[in-house]
């Protein structure tokens, strides 16, 4: 089948990447600059490369030609919508990472230029997809199995808010080693088996191309870390995972399948709020969530597990809630 071309492909392209883009990171010092007022522990990791997104999405986009291909000579480009809008996110977060490396900081574009970017991207997505005749504005209820009609101009409000703050819940997700890389790889088998499911081929490929690039990358990825994706990598994925919800029309099945993500940002913002309101308290030990339990005594490779097992079982309950979203 298609897709499991597509998952050998992209599996194949990133780890022959890996081997080739971490020395030539090393070579031009590329390195991460690790946060001042984290885990002491992670200083450790000061100048591991950044920017290994590079690889996956390298691959996944090789993969989407030479496994997409007929689709495209058939006239279907939902798959390569997809891959261009996470792209745009991958340049954004290009650009963030090389301003973090100019001035060695872990800085770079202000929160105000990255929402302005994202913006503009979720905006011509979405009118692009409607345009398109893929996108509708009737909002489908996962597990009620009912279709909320909007009016466009509130569902373009509801689907630009969406889709930026999932972007940046999988790039806060992007904390530890392989941590925003192992909750993905659930969320992209079950965008691939949706997408099969629904008779969305070309979908199904660029998910299983998506699945084979992050496990790929998860060789280099994995604790410890020999390349960190980078807000390159982080940002795009989390274009990948919004861009495939509303390209298949469920976009609120991503609070369900992506609740490691809404954790992640819920107790960001908590943390902010706490920490404002009782002038100087926290109510975490450190957020996100996954410093708090780490400096807790979980583990990074505990962490990972548990938060992609948990994914893996959200995802199959999120395939449930769906899986009459269509007549079959």
């Amino acid at each position: 089948m298609t897709y499991i071309l597509s998952f050998i492909v992209a599996f194949g392209v990133a780890a022959i990447a890996g081997q080739l883009l971490i020395p030539l990171l090393r070579r031009l010092k590329a390195g991460q600059a690790i946060r001042e007022d984290g885990p002491t522990w992670h200083m450790s990791k000061q100048g591991t490369p950044t920017m290994g997104g590079l690889m996956f999405i390298l691959a996944i986009g090789a993969a989407i030609l030479v496994s997409g291909w007929e689709e495209l000579k058939a006239g279907s480009y939902n798959h390569l919508y997809v891959f261009l809008f996470a792209l745009v996110f991958g340049v954004i977060g290009m650009i963030d990472d090389f301003q973090k490396l100019r001035h060695h900081a872990n800085e770079g574009l202000t929160a105000a230029q990255k929402f302005l970017l994202q913006l503009a991207a979720a905006i011509a997505f979405t009118v692009l997809m409607r345009g398109e005749g893929y996108l509708t504005p009737n909002l489908f209820v996962p597990f009620l199995n009912v279709a909320i009609p909007l009016p466009w101009v509130v569902y373009m409000v509801f689907a630009a808010f969406v889709m930026v703050g999932t972007v940046n819940a999988v790039n806060l997700t992007d904390g530890i080693d392989g941590l925003a890389t192992g909750v993905t790889i659930p969320v992209a088998l079950f965008y691939m088996t949706v997408s099969a499911w629904f008779g969305r081929s070309d979908l199904a490929i660029l998910s299983a191309a998506l699945a084979g690039g992050l496990a790929a990358f998860l060789i280099y990825n994995f604790h410890p870390a020999k390349v960190f994706m980078g807000d390159t990598g982080s940002l795009f994925l989390g274009g990948m995972v919004c861009g495939l919800a509303f390209a298949l029309d469920i976009p609120l099945v991503i609070p369900i399948i992506g609740l490691i993500y809404v954790a992640e940002v819920l107790s960001d913002i908590i943390q902010v709020v706490y920490f404002k309101k009782t002038r100087g308290k926290r109510f975490f030990r450190m957020a996100p969530i996954h410093h708090h339990l780490e400096m807790g005594g979980w583990s990074e490779t505990k962490l990972f597990c548990v938060f992609s097992g948990i994914t893996l079982v959200l995802c199959c309950l999120g395939f449930l809630g769906v899986m009459y979203r269509y007549p079959m």
